[in-house]
């Protein structure tokens, strides 16, 4: 498996405690996630029906402000492993660094792979690939900047998995366009990532594609149950944006002692410099608290948003060790 956040089982491994005693901060899953609520039994005790994932699309057009097809799948990670699919091989070009799963995805398939570093450089591509707000950095594209590159690749894909944080830069009402995939996560923004749920939003001739690759049943019965509730619940959406704005203000200024340098992110994580990434992910460690690093720039650490109060004060106690 490639390195990512989440991994509580090497913190445990090499710090020791059990899940619960962690705070992970090493992803960019809300803390503070969707309230469930009750779940009626036959949302587990029966398949979904092709009515109740129409009702899921609906509800996801709408939080997405689009009327684009749709196809529910498991998770954005779930379409990324169908990607291959979509055309037959060719180049592929990745705007990076980035989410580090779409070129071995693509390589294992037959795909020549290409990491750029800026995004005209994607023009030309068969299959051009950009995260937007990007992981783990943060960067952003503009709407306008990202059409005017569809012309000059075979298709371009960009992962949104953290857009609902940042809404004003999702294409998702124009990916009805000819060669325009759209990736959407629900559980990070929602906080439920274990439910494994995400959208791909297209042309009809693509997502007709996914479909068929996907299966009958590419989600269950309680992910539909949920994200039909959540996805209409614009309250939660709004106050949850207000706080996460407030609380970027509050962990940046938390850290500011420590001497790190915010260097990107977004309103779900943070991404510093720091003197040695390793050593400070060691010393938040022994307070039991996970956060990520990265092999290739070993300055940097990744944090999370902490959610509860108890949260913040335990940070805040150690980092002041």
């Amino acid at each position: 498996m490639r390195e990512h956040g989440g991994n509580l089982d090497l913190a445990q491994q090499r710090f020791g405690g059990r899940a619960e005693d962690w705070i992970d901060l090493s992803t960019g899953i809300n803390r503070l996630p969707y309230p469930v609520g009750e779940i009626a039994a036959h949302h587990w005790q029966a398949l979904p029906s092709r009515s109740e994932i129409d009702t899921l699309h609906q509800a996801a057009r709408q939080a997405y402000r689009t009327t684009a097809p749709i196809v529910a799948i498991g998770g954005a990670q779930a379409a990324i492993q169908l990607l291959p699919q979509l055309a037959p091989r060719g180049r592929a070009r990745i705007l990076a660094p980035t989410y580090n799963e779409y070129a071995p995805v693509l390589a294992v398939s037959g795909w020549e792979i290409e990491e750029v570093r800026e995004l005209d450089a994607l023009a030309g591509a068969n299959l051009a690939i950009v995260v937007n707000p990007n992981n783990p950095d943060g960067r952003r594209h503009a709407p306008k900047d990202l059409l005017a590159l569809l012309p000059r690749v075979g298709y371009l894909v960009i992962d949104e998995s953290f857009a609902d944080a940042t809404p004003e830069l999702s294409l998702a009402s124009e990916a009805g366009r000819p060669g325009l995939l759209i990736l959407r996560s629900f559980g990070k923004f929602y906080g439920l990532a274990g439910l494994r749920l995400g959208f791909a939003l297209g042309h009809a001739d693509n997502i007709g594609q996914l479909a068929v690759a996907s299966g009958p049943w590419p989600v269950s019965g309680a992910a539909i149950a949920i994200g039909c509730r959540a996805l209409r619940d614009e309250a939660w959406a709004k106050a949850t944006l207000a706080r996460l704005a407030r609380d970027c203000v509050r962990l940046d200024a938390m850290v500011q002692a420590q001497g790190w340098q915010l260097i990107g992110g977004g309103p779900l994580f943070r991404l510093y410099e720091t003197p040695d990434g390793l050593a400070t992910q060691e010393k938040l460690a022994r307070g039991q608290i996970w956060s990520r690093v990265f092999a290739q720039n070993p300055t940097w650490l990744r944090l999370g948003l902490p959610g509860a109060e108890a949260e913040w004060e335990r940070l805040a106690e150690v980092l002041a060790r």
